[in-house]
């Protein structure tokens, strides 16, 4: 019996991978994967409004004891004036750094006070308050809360009789939103007072036209309106945080992910909760002052 050789030139056979998908499964992917973003998103932000709703239903029910609020009180309000108050005082000298070239090449630098505690108190201010807020304390309490629900100990206050909500939430949102207008004011000061430090002391312009400038320039109700932003900066930052806290996934993973997701989501609430509440304010604003406050 002899062996026959094929002698052929056949290319090698490449491996068979299936079907190359086409466009319209390309499209139907994408949409399936868009739709389900958005209908988890549409299912976060009911789970949120419920989980507001039963907080606020506390909090109009029965306040916590005075024992929890003032730990509260000072583990957010206390321990973050250091943070604010540096935080203000850098953000005061670079906007003073920052416009000074502008304003001297125009002959205008005695004027710098204006724009300085103008945007710190309107803007940056609550702003930048509420951002160490939400780093500093969102992200902690969204992991306290979260290793309580991984170790059951949220479980074991319901088992107990002792609603969560109640106990654990309900603090921390009076505590956010009673204190992060303190934490503002701060942050406004100590902005002032390094803007005023770096003009006057470094720069050397004119002290009694930096503040004459200054007094006339800054009116009440920009004062106002940052305290005013600052109050709901912090009611997000602490539903949000309380949120992810109490919807941990398990593990150590599960509460990393819940800090990280705190201080995002609070950030860009933040961010979007600013734009509404300026469009609203400075209508009222103009309404008021329908010239305006001349910097001149």
């Amino acid at each position: 019996m002899s062996l026959s050789v094929s002698t052929t030139n056949d290319p090698p056979r490449q491996p068979n991978h299936g079907p190359t998908p086409s466009v319209r499964d390309m499209l139907y992917a994408w949409v399936v994967q868009w739709g389900s973003a958005v209908v988890a998103g549409i299912e976060t932000t009911g789970d949120i409004a419920l989980f507001a709703w039963r907080m606020l239903t506390w909090l109009f029910t029965r306040l916590p004891q005075r024992g929890t609020l003032l730990v509260n009180f000072y583990q957010i309000g206390v321990l973050s004036l250091p943070v604010v108050a540096l935080t203000g005082t850098f953000i005061g000298m670079v906007l003073a750094v920052q416009s000074y070239y502008q304003f001297h090449a125009i002959g205008l630098e005695s004027h710098l006070g204006v724009v300085i505690n103008t945007s710190l108190v309107r803007e940056l201010g609550p702003v930048l308050a509420a951002t160490m807020l939400a780093g500093r304390v969102g992200s902690a309490m969204a992991a306290v809360l979260g290793t309580m629900r991984v170790t059951e100990q949220i479980d074991a206050l319901t088992a107990m009789g002792a609603d969560p909500i109640h106990y654990l939430v309900v603090p921390r949102f009076l505590a956010c939103i009673l204190l992060i207008p303190a934490l503002t004011i701060m942050a406004d000061f100590m902005g002032i007072v390094g803007g005023y430090f770096y003009s006057v002391i470094v720069l050397e312009i004119d002290h009694a036209s930096y503040l004459s400038h200054s007094r006339d320039g800054v009116v009440g109700f920009d004062l106002f309106s940052g305290i005013f932003k600052s109050v709901f900066f912090g009611a997000v930052i602490a539903v949000i945080s309380c949120y992810q806290g109490f919807h941990c996934k398990p593990g150590a993973e599960g509460v990393g992910t819940a800090a990280t997701a705190a201080f995002v989501y609070s950030f860009v609430m933040i961010l979007a909760i600013d734009l509404v509440l300026n469009i609203i304010l400075d209508k009222i604003y103009f309404a008021m002052y329908p010239a305006g406050v001349s910097i001149l």
